[in-house]
């Protein structure tokens, strides 16, 4: 029951606020939304986004225009430390039955989609069938939903539906599904396989969010995707998008408001309290989102007055902050810092399929080891990152509930002893000065660039310094943004940067980027190594606790035998607001925030 779900929820450091932000029907909604349409907040993207469709990107920045959008049943409180959970379109917490495997959700009634022609003039309300399909879309095979492994193998009875959509080719949205069903117009049941008490944050991820079956039919392409017509219940729509270079989001004016009533948890949370209790929120009417890949760009804008809100990031951190603190002669122009750890890993994997670099041969796991030892993360965060990250030794980061800040890792940074390793298993260096193959043939590892920018390379050069201190030749192979995402969903990258950031603050999160059945999901590595499998499985029937912590240490270790990945650094998130935005601070999981502060005109 919800006292029991509490439990579970506070046994993993997320706090449950029972009231809605949103609930209708007190005196805290607004039929309209109190948004003022002059109010327009600048603000910029350092890559592309790749579209707008729940079920079909899994980028940080689709995600923010998503959040705007499209609503799941639950959220985070603004201000909340550690991150509390709360309702967005559901009444309460879920009814969970004492195995904890049955879910039973309530939706606010009243509840609307934006207007859209699809609906022909009529006003479309929200309802739990809308959830019911939303899901089954992540699980749809013809669809490869970046995202399915929110729902994979979860979900009591819905093997039948793939299992026939497999058969046919189609999978079959009508065919009832015994654990996932909507009894009446604003209930909800979710049937488990086994207990998952990570499942309500689940269900607050982007993802998750409900879209229309009607939208989404009218709307799709050839893929089955509707990324450029997204209609959601949510505080904003997409008034323009010009990809990769504009996206401008106009209040919903339906939306219902709500009264800004959040609780300070720090000393400088108080002065947002100050700044912004009562007020009708969202009250933001435009939000204007420019991309600017290089940091040059995006620091000119700002400070020539021309963007509101922006993330700061490599280079572009010594130009703002000194000692971890704001430097002065901004701090006088009334410029604002939100400064958090954030809840993420920065690393680099090896293709675990490629026939290169991947295998678990001790030749191959010798050469991606000897990599990561003439690796210096302390090197790289003091170079490109001008000190503005944490040394990460552990794929659990901090600030998640299973970090271990006491874990070291076994993987000494020692280019002698690489350059020995690689000998040791005839990687020879051949008369050009490079070491080839023990076949003799030429050994070279291509890095695959997300973008052509002087961040990433930067990156690149620093790693092909590193990889020449063990005279294996490395060529680069910069992609656009998009392009490399799904590149390495197939499976076709090599050697390549990636980063993740907390989804819901569990363990589970991270971990699951390493589990061979998240190939061409999360898994970018492509690794698929048994005995990490089986401990992954463990894990999931585990509740967090000394015993579960114990088991990812283990795999943790796995990881570093098998060497697929090499974990790097967790950074700082650094966000700067021009003296007119009021109330803002960086959330560690939700990526847009502007339906929770306020800007002067």
């Amino acid at each position: 029951m919800k006292d029991n779900l509490n439990r579970k929820l506070k046994q993993i450091g997320v706090s449950v606020l029972l009231g809605s932000l949103f609930l209708t029907g007190t005196m805290n909604v607004f039929a309209k939304s109190p948004a003022d349409p002059n109010k327009v907040l600048r603000y910029v993207f350092p890559v592309a986004e790749t579209g707008f469709d729940p079920a079909g990107t899994h980028d940080l920045y689709s995600a923010h225009v998503h959040n705007s959008i499209f609503e799941g049943l639950y959220t985070y409180d603004y201000l909340a430390s550690p991150a509390k959970l709360t309702t967005r379109t559901a009444v309460a917490m879920p009814e969970v039955s004492k195995d904890g495997l049955t879910y039973t959700f309530k939706i606010q009634k009243g509840i609307y989609f934006a207007k859209d022609p699809v609906f022909k003039g009529k006003s479309r309300e929200l309802t739990a069938q809308d959830y019911v399909y939303s899901y089954k879309r992540l699980l749809d095979p013809s669809l490869r939903s970046p995202n399915s492994w929110l729902l994979d193998d979860k979900i009591v009875g819905m093997d039948k539906v793939l299992a026939q959509a497999k058969k046919t080719g189609k999978f079959n949205y009508d065919m009832p599904v015994e654990g996932l069903y909507a009894p009446d117009r604003y209930t909800l049941v979710i049937k488990l396989k086994q207990p998952d008490q990570n499942f309500p944050m689940l269900l607050a991820h982007q993802p998750a969010g409900a879209v229309a079956r009607e939208v989404i039919e009218h709307y799709r392409d050839k893929a089955g995707f509707a990324m450029a017509n997204p209609v959601g219940t949510g505080p904003y729509v997409l008034a323009k998008w010009t990809p990769g270079s504009r996206i401008i989001l106009k209040a919903n004016p339906d939306f219902r408001g709500y009264v800004w009533d959040f609780k300070a948890s720090s000393p400088e949370d108080q002065k947002i309290v100050n700044a912004m209790k009562g007020k009708k929120m969202p009250q933001i009417g435009v939000v204007d989102i420019q991309v600017m890949e290089e940091g040059q760009s995006r620091w000119l804008s700002f400070s020539k007055d021309e963007t509101d809100l922006f993330v700061l990031d490599g280079e572009l951190t010594v130009q703002a902050i000194q000692d971890g603190k704001l430097k002065p002669e901004l701090a006088k122009k009334g410029i604002q810092l939100s400064r958090i750890v954030d809840p993420s890993i920065d690393y680099h994997y090896w293709n675990m399929q490629n026939p290169v670099v991947g295998g678990l041969t001790k030749d191959k796991i010798a050469l991606r080891r000897a990599m990561a030892m003439a690796y210096s993360a302390d090197n790289q965060i003091k170079i490109l990152l001008k000190g503005d990250a944490q040394k990460l030794q552990y794929p659990i980061p901090y600030g998640i509930v299973g970090h271990d800040p006491n874990y070291k890792t076994s993987i000494p940074y020692s280019v002698k002893a690489a350059n020995l390793l690689l000998d040791r298993y005839n990687y020879k260096v051949g008369a050009d000065g490079w070491r080839t193959l023990p076949n003799g043939k030429p050994l070279v590892i291509e890095m695959t660039l997300s973008g052509n920018t002087l961040k990433s390379q930067q990156g690149a050069e620093f790693w092909k310094k590193t990889l020449d201190n063990i005279k294996i030749k490395m060529t680069t192979k910069s992609m656009p943004f998009a392009e490399a995402l799904k590149a390495e969903k197939q499976c076709k990258t090599m050697f390549k940067g990636s980063a993740w950031i907390a989804d819901y603050p569990d363990a589970d999160n991270f971990m699951q980027l390493f589990y061979s059945k998240n190939i061409h999901v999360t898994n970018n590595g492509c690794m698929k190594i048994p005995e990490f499998d089986r401990l992954y499985e463990q894990t999931q029937k585990m509740n967090p606790g000394p015993e579960r912590d114990a088991l990812y240490r283990k795999m943790a270790r796995i990881l570093e035998v098998y060497m697929p990945v090499q974990m790097e650094s967790t950074r700082y998130r650094n966000a700067l607001a021009q003296p007119r935005v009021i109330g803002f601070k960086k959330h560690p999981i939700i990526p847009s925030e502007w339906m929770y502060f306020d800007i002067k005109k």
